[in-house]
């Protein structure tokens, strides 16, 4: 399994920002996707998640929002209004869900895969 993301970099407060994932070597609409973030001296933490459809998701916070194509293998990150606290390791990660399961999966426990990252910078 892989998940890789792209779309990181440095940008300045108040830019928006799109995150991509491209997943690959697994049945992408098995598995519920969130998107973590770790800042410097900081621990993981749940940016957004969305289940097998895309008909349910959850976000930390109101200026980002998650989307899948599930015919592309791919799951997305729309970041608006970006400050400097939100600069960070973004990681995609992919959670096996039961065939059909509307669950939202909120720890990172409940993920199975990871992405190596990409970095996001907020200048002020």
């Amino acid at each position: 399994v892989q998940l890789i993301e792209s779309g990181g970099g440095l940008v300045q407060a108040g830019d928006s920002l799109k995150l991509s994932c491209a997943a690959s070597g697994l049945t992408f609409d098995n598995y519920a996707m969130a998107w973590f973030r770790q800042a410097p001296g900081k621990g993981r933490e749940l940016v957004a998640t969305i289940i097998w459809n895309g008909r349910s998701t959850y976000s930390t916070d109101p200026r980002f929002s998650i989307s899948r194509d599930n015919a592309r293998n791919a799951v997305y990150l729309q970041m608006n209004s970006l400050k400097p606290e939100d600069t960070a390791v973004y990681y995609c990660a992919a959670g096996r869900t039961p065939d059909y399961d509307l669950t939202i999966l909120m720890g990172s426990r409940d993920y199975n895969y990871w992405g190596q990252g990409t970095r996001v910078t907020v200048s002020s």
